[in-house]
């Protein structure tokens, strides 16, 4: 008892499956704190105790978005995979399935809401100019398929006496500047 009402430096959190703890490289960038704030802002944070709690479920679709061509078991596994000494249940797929619907969408927008954003401040060197955010404006070429609805606006390439390949489609991506704000 003398032991735990000393001030320490040490915290004490939960183990296992209802730890805060590491789920990888999200929890980096994703605090588990403000996931956590997020999902009581937005009243879906669980009302009992769950094997998969609403702060995983969020984590776990965050990691669904960067291993978009990889199953839940897979994504699962990705995002866990740190934590192979702990006991850890892998859930059903029905069961993920039901616990992303629980959570729904909205402590993921306003995660987004939250995060998302420029980095720099205002002052910061090479991110303003004249009162406005600097950006890069990025573009590509996308093949359009070969039909007469869009030969018409997106032309072949041509040579010297024959178009040949598919029509390309000019893309560019490119957000405005916003004033700076103080």
């Amino acid at each position: 008892m003398q032991e735990k009402s000393v001030i320490t430096s040490t915290i004490e959190t939960a183990r296992g499956v209802f730890a805060p703890g590491h789920l990888g490289e999200l929890t980096q960038i994703v605090d588990f704190a403000l996931v956590d704030a997020v999902l009581e802002e937005t009243g879906r944070r669980e009302k009992r105790l769950r094997l998969l709690p609403s702060r995983v479920v969020v984590y776990f679709v965050l990691a669904l978005a960067l291993f978009e061509h990889h199953s839940y078991r897979t994504v699962w596994s990705k995002l866990t995979a740190a934590l192979t000494p702990l006991a850890l249940v892998r859930p059903a797929v029905s069961s993920l399935t039901r616990a992303r619907r629980r959570v729904g969408a909205a402590p993921l927008r306003r995660l987004f809401e939250t995060l998302a954003g420029p980095v720099p401040r205002a002052g910061q060197a090479g991110s303003f100019y004249r009162g406005l955010r600097t950006v890069a404006v990025d573009g590509t070429l996308l093949h359009t398929p070969d039909d007469e609805t869009l030969t018409w606006r997106y032309p072949k390439r041509a040579g010297e006496s024959l178009e040949f390949g598919y029509p390309l489609l000019r893309l560019l991506a490119w957000s405005s500047a916003a004033p700076a704000r103080s």
